[in-house]
């Protein structure tokens, strides 16, 4: 089977185009760009072909815009699992809670089987032995119906702050239509609005309260800490409300956390 220097060779030929066509484009695009990189010599173009050559990022995406291609896909022929991106990040475990800035990879739901694997999702359903599409099905979930200005961030390991509404280590779902700070409208702290929020020092999630330009920052009660001021909007910026989550439960607590118990 072909290698992607194969491949990249049949979708040029298929193109009818000939090494100086590809040549004379590489140029365009790099003279457009105002950067040399994006130029693939004859030579060069021969050893991506030919040899096994890896282009730099650069010429990859001059060859993707070429012929016409998705980068991604080419990416993929190349060994790199672009749609695994979210998912490596988040097996980097920080300590500060943090924007992603990386969108995890959500497929489109299809059954993965027969007609009886079918399910509703307003009934709890037990997923082992499904197809492995459904491994990102809670990131699915969480992208919501309509949500098109929505952003990620990831919950700090050591960040307790929101436990346990919010565990450290949670990915969250930004809203970042949903900025203004809400003064009621809510029952219980289940129903209260957490907002993500930037600050000069990194970020932060909590309920929140606004008044005469101080913006109060709530944790929960559990966390003990109180709560943290700022100046509004000079001092920090709602980036949006939480409007969902995905967390792993590995049964430590705040207490356990603190002592340095695993």
């Amino acid at each position: 089977m072909d290698g992607p220097g194969g491949k990249l060779r049949r979708v040029r030929e298929r193109l009818k185009l000939t090494y100086r066509d590809v040549e004379r484009a590489s140029r365009d695009i790099a003279a457009r760009r105002g950067n040399s990189d994006f130029q693939i010599s004859l030579s060069r173009l021969a050893d991506i072909e030919n040899r096994r050559s890896v282009p730099s990022i650069f010429r990859l995406y001059a060859l993707a815009a070429i012929y016409h291609l998705d980068l991604h896909e080419v990416m993929r022929w190349y060994g790199v699992p672009v749609e695994e991106l979210a998912a490596d990040a988040l097996r980097v475990k920080l300590a500060e809670t943090h924007r992603i800035d990386v969108t995890p990879h959500v497929p489109v739901l299809t059954s993965p089987g027969t007609a009886d694997q079918n399910f509703d999702i307003r009934k709890t359903t037990y997923l082992n032995g499904w197809s492995p599409q459904w491994r990102n099905f809670p990131l699915q979930l969480m992208d919501g119906a309509g949500r098109r200005q929505c952003c990620y961030g990831l919950v700090g390991l050591e960040d307790w702050s929101m436990f346990p509404i919010l565990r450290p280590g949670s990915l969250v779902l930004i809203d970042e239509q949903r900025r203004k700070v809400a003064r009621s409208g809510w029952n219980n702290e289940f129903d209260r609005p957490i907002y993500f929020l930037e600050h000069r020092h990194g970020y932060l999630c909590g309920w929140c309260a606004l008044d005469d330009g101080t913006l109060a920052v709530q944790p929960h009660p559990a966390s003990q800490k109180g709560p943290t001021l700022f100046r509004y909007p000079l001092d920090v910026d709602v980036v949006g409300q939480v409007v969902g989550t995905a967390m792993l439960l590995d049964g430590k607590t705040h207490s356990e956390s603190k002592n340095g118990n695993s």
